[in-house]
């Protein structure tokens, strides 16, 4: 977990989560494993041995959050249960995490958001309604800082069924900070939704692929997350603050690509000029095409030779 902690903050994330519960308390003791799981860990192993084998203990919660302070990094957790809301409310994390499988379970989100701090809820597998009811569940406690996490619930997720543009659809709904929580393979899903506008990106990393375990095969190694990270601060610049103006890098460029109005053949003092007298050339330091109507009908007033840049001392 340490080694998890010193990852995230060598590749220059905000901050890293865990996930914090008692399986007693989240899962029968007879609750079949999801698909991706039976795939990635012993079949005969039930879903509540698996997360029970899975559990942090709070000594070793206190230990990580301080390891996480020295590293200069967030530290986060999803809690699944009421006892785990107290105990990572001792801790006095900045923020709650809430996964997709509590988006109807509307007490504990009343219980989560009873705690006055920005919650950050996934809604993988849910229906807009169903995201309706849960920030009104948010809001009619006083707590209105949410950031809903459009999801897909599949380990990993098809490219097919991730359907960036419903983060929107949410952000448009709700009126929301929107982001991304990310289950696909590689990095350029959740660096197309930072260009979109997702303000939280949440994706799943290891320390090897190929450790045992039921999310590792879907999860970056520690040189992918950087290179995700790095690809979204660069979206982030790259953004800007949309006002369309030069750049004080694409000035010195103007004068060069841009073009001026220069004869098209020799022409001689006295000639009328007409529009076939030009020919737009580069650079941009003489005349602008944009200004040819003011030169046509007038009269030149000394030769020019065929390619030269015509001035405005060049006529009447």
């Amino acid at each position: 977990a340490k080694q998890l902690i010193d990852a995230a903050a060598d590749a220059g994330a905000d901050a890293v989560k865990f996930q914090t519960f008692k399986a007693e308390n989240i899962v029968s003791f007879t609750a079949p494993k999801a698909e991706y799981q039976l795939k990635t860990t012993a079949r005969e192993e039930s879903q509540f041995e698996m997360l029970q084998r899975l559990e942090l203990s709070p000594d070793q919660h206190n230990e990580l959050s301080e390891y996480a302070i020295s590293r200069d990094i967030l530290f986060l957790s999803t809690p699944f249960d009421d006892h785990s809301v107290e105990l990572l409310n001792q801790l006095d994390i900045p923020c709650f995490k809430i996964s997709s499988g509590e988006v109807t379970n509307l007490p504990f989100l009343r219980f989560v958001a009873s705690r006055e701090k920005p919650i950050i809820l996934s809604t993988g597998m849910s229906y807009l309604g169903e995201i309706d009811t849960a920030i009104q569940t948010i809001l009619a406690t006083g707590n209105s800082q949410i950031v809903i996490l459009h999801c897909v619930s599949n380990y990993p997720a098809d490219v097919s069924d991730i359907n960036l543009r419903a983060m929107l659809t949410i952000k448009a709904a709700f009126k929301v900070l929107v982001g991304y929580s990310d289950h696909s393979v590689g990095i350029g899903i959740p660096i197309a939704a930072a260009a979109m506008g997702a303000k939280v990106i949440e994706k799943h990393f290891t320390l090897d692929k190929n450790l045992p375990g039921p999310d590792h095969q879907a999860s970056l190694e520690p040189n992918e997350l950087v290179e995700m990270i790095n690809e979204i601060r660069n979206v982030e610049f790259a953004l800007g603050d949309g006002i369309k103006i030069p750049r004080s890098s694409e000035l010195g460029n103007r004068k060069i690509i841009r073009r001026s109005l220069a004869a098209a053949r020799d022409l001689e003092s006295g000639e009328v000029l007409t529009t076939d007298m030009f020919i737009p050339l580069r650079p941009a330091s003489g005349i602008s095409p944009n200004l040819e109507k003011f030169l046509v009908g007038r009269i030149l007033c000394k030769s020019v030779n065929k390619g030269q840049l015509i001035d405005w001392s060049d006529v009447e």
